[in-house]
């Protein structure tokens, strides 16, 4: 009898590895393709939830407009917080909400609510621009009702109403323009720190904090704040008439009371909101026109949010193969 190769069993080794690993890899394979369709269906209908959540919004919010016809009112816009473009108190969102109150035929005057310590003239000439157009072509009263502060580009925009109201203690006036900023010059000296700045052009860099400010760039910066501040002093003059009882100290850019915005003629007299709905507007249904973000805007940012998060999530959990 013969005896038996050494190596004949080596082929059904080498065989039944490369079975085992051909099997791991196509079950591997198998797991990434099911998870990924997972993925896609839930994608999917994650989506056409949304749509159909949207979708419904719009319905609903045209259904209740349409079938309810608007009554007497007092239209109320809202501006709180800094005055500046992107922010909720901007030129952008303040407009729209002004142009939806003044059209409304129940809107019997619009009310802006003012909680702001300023921000930017641009944006405050462009509402207080706005609210005098509107004014003239709806033939309705406007009139402004300060909360905590009227200050600043607040105060701009509250001259184009009719008449202010304030509580005693609100912060009303700061009628002024400011440009801060810092200046380390001494400091990179003694640190021995050199500034490398390259500009086209001599004052290109005139408010770098690294650079030495000349007397001609601080003289131009400071012709710009006094022409800005002209063109305050001039709305408010238009927006308040006789009523202002000027000192030299009403256009500094200090700030005042309540009480004391009412005895300058910066202001009409004390009063809030409902007063101002029931006694002078006489009609004390208050609608709100202020634009927010909606119910279908809140859900896109986070359904956008929590999108990216499960795509990550996604992607992290995946099977590879090794």
């Amino acid at each position: 009898m013969s005896e038996p190769h050494a190596n004949s069993e080596t082929p059904s080794h080498k065989t039944v590895w490369e079975r085992d690993t051909l099997e791991r890899l196509a079950f591997a394979t198998l797991a990434e393709q099911r998870a990924s369709r997972r993925w896609r269906i839930f994608f999917r209908m994650a989506w056409l939830a949304f749509a159909v959540v949207l979708l419904w919004t719009g319905l609903h919010k045209g259904g209740v407009g349409g079938s309810n016809p608007s009554q007497p009112h007092t239209a109320v816009v809202s501006i709180k917080g800094e005055i500046s473009d992107g922010a909720d108190a901007s030129a952008e969102w303040v407009v729209t909400a002004l142009r939806a109150a003044f059209e409304d035929e129940g809107s019997q005057a619009v009310v802006l609510q003012i909680n702001s310590p300023g921000g930017s003239p641009v944006q405050a000439g462009i509402i207080n621009d706005e609210i005098r157009r509107l004014k003239a072509k709806h033939k309705k009263p406007v009139y402004a009702v300060v909360e905590e502060s009227c200050a600043s580009a607040a105060y701009y925009i509250a001259v184009a109403a009719d008449e202010i109201y304030v509580d005693k203690a609100s912060i009303v006036g700061s009628i002024g323009v400011l440009m801060d900023g810092f200046g380390f010059t001494g400091l990179m000296d003694k640190l021995g720190v050199e500034r490398r700045l390259m500009t086209a052009g001599t004052n290109k860099g005139f408010l770098d904090p690294y650079s030495p400010q000349t007397k001609f760039q601080r003289a131009h910066a400071q012709t710009l704040l006094d022409q800005i501040h002209q063109q305050f002093i001039q709305v408010v003059r238009e927006g308040r008439g006789k009523r202002l009882k000027e000192t030299p100290e009403l256009f500094s850019g200090l700030f005042w009371s309540g009480q004391q915005a009412v005895d300058l003629g910066l202001a009409d007299g004390l009063g809030n909101l409902d007063y101002v709905a029931r006694e002078i507007v006489k009609a004390e249904d208050i609608i709100d026109y202020t634009r927010h973000d909606n119910v279908a805007e809140r859900l896109a940012k986070r359904f956008g949010a929590a999108m990216g998060e499960g795509a990550v999530r996604a992607l992290q959990t995946m099977p590879a193969v090794r």
